[in-house]
């Protein structure tokens, strides 16, 4: 049987190959690295992809969230609300501009902060709810706005894994592309993003022109006039050579988006064809029904998951645990003062999920291998 990586950004390249060269070329001939001419006409694509009014580049999806709090005044004695359950940036960003995360458990069926819960978390210190679109997956969008809304406490949209997804209200009352139904939205353009570069990059997208404004000074040295500053900002612009490439991978992002879609109904269908999910081995991702789940990754819960894991490494099937510790449980959050069980679901779901192969690339056949491969463990 064949290699199955979890992730096969080979594949995606050999498709584009020669636009890219030429985009690189076009960068490296105007020698216009920083900014400039080219990530401006990759930030009009994006607004106008997402319909966000402004779109501001940055050095990493790291940066986009911290810049989102920074831009909102947030720092030292204020709070960030959100979900232990997700990539380490998404708790750490409050650190870095001088507050402190405060935890909200997850839904266990979708991952997303768990809104009937927002409520109890939110204190008189809050400065911003940040929910996660974890997955590829908005999260429960509009009761999140209508309990920030009562509160007057603004949204920050972690849409790090869901560009191209979207929300709509169940009631529809509202929806819009993930990272643009809050105050501010924040993407990550890591390679192993469904929109990925050649390296780090981000972006924040909003609305409100003032805050546009305040991203744009503050992703260089807080200041928009070269050598005056307003604020101590940062060094965190994005770069040319990614923005050319994520300009030509950008027009692709719903086709593979589709694609990830399909690959994910094909596993629930082989999944089910193979009496796992009936006899309790696996427990398939849930689909709100509320937009666009673009399946940045397929994570199902796993019996015995370890153990299943390394019969998955002896057969060569990629795969990977996103995420083994939850946030309250990290090291460097024990001053937090939570303990093993203050957030069961998120907890739980850490010694549970597992993520499989699902980018477009995928043959069938390459699908059935996969499945075929953990049945047999089972």
């Amino acid at each position: 049987m064949s290699q199955i990586p979890l992730l096969d950004l080979k594949a995606q390249f050999e498709t584009m190959r020669e636009e890219i060269y030429e985009a690189i070329r076009q960068v490296v001939e105007s020698q216009y690295f920083v900014l400039g001419p080219v990530v401006r006409k990759f930030e009009e694509s994006l607004e106008q992809y997402v319909g966000a009014s402004h779109a501001v580049g940055c050095a990493s999806g790291t940066d986009a969230l911290i810049l989102a709090l920074a831009a909102l005044d947030i720092g030292p004695g204020d709070e960030v609300v959100t979900t232990p359950f997700s990539f380490f940036s998404t708790a750490s960003c409050a650190y870095k501009v001088g507050a402190r995360p405060r935890f909200v458990d997850i839904d266990p069926g979708s991952f997303n902060m768990d809104p009937e819960k927002l409520a109890e978390a939110i204190g008189p210190r809050t400065r911003a709810i940040l929910p996660v679109h974890l997955f590829g997956q908005c999260a429960a969008m509009q009761p999140i706005l209508q309990t920030a809304a009562a509160h007057d406490i603004p949204v920050v949209e972690d849409a790090a894994q869901a560009l191209g997804s979207t929300y709509e209200a169940p009631d529809g009352g509202g929806s819009g592309h993930a990272g643009t139904l809050g105050r501010l939205g924040c993407y990550s353009f890591f390679p192993s993003k469904n929109l990925g570069g050649f390296g780090d990059g981000g972006a924040v997208v909003t609305d409100d022109e003032q805050l546009a404004e305040r991203l744009r000074s503050l992703r260089v040295h807080g200041g928009v006039q070269m050598y005056h500053h307003e604020d101590v900002g940062w060094n965190s612009r994005l770069d040319a050579l990614q923005a050319a490439v994520l300009a030509v991978k950008l027009p692709r992002l719903d086709l593979w988006g589709q694609g990830r879609a399909e690959n994910a109904k094909r596993y629930d269908a082989l999944f089910a064809e193979s009496g796992l999910v009936e006899a309790g081995a696996v427990r398939l991702p849930r689909r709100t029904g509320t937009g666009r789940h673009i399946f940045n990754q397929y994570t199902l819960r796993a019996k015995d998951r370890d153990r299943l894991r390394a019969h998955l490494n002896e057969a060569g099937v990629g795969h990977s645990v996103y995420y083994p510790v939850a946030l309250h449980q990290q090291e460097c959050f024990q001053e937090l003062g939570y303990g093993e069980g203050s957030f069961p679901e998120a907890e739980r779901a850490c010694a549970e999920v597992l993520s499989l192969p699902v980018y477009p690339e995928l043959t069938p056949a390459m699908l059935e291998q996969v499945v075929e491969t953990i049945g047999r463990f089972y």
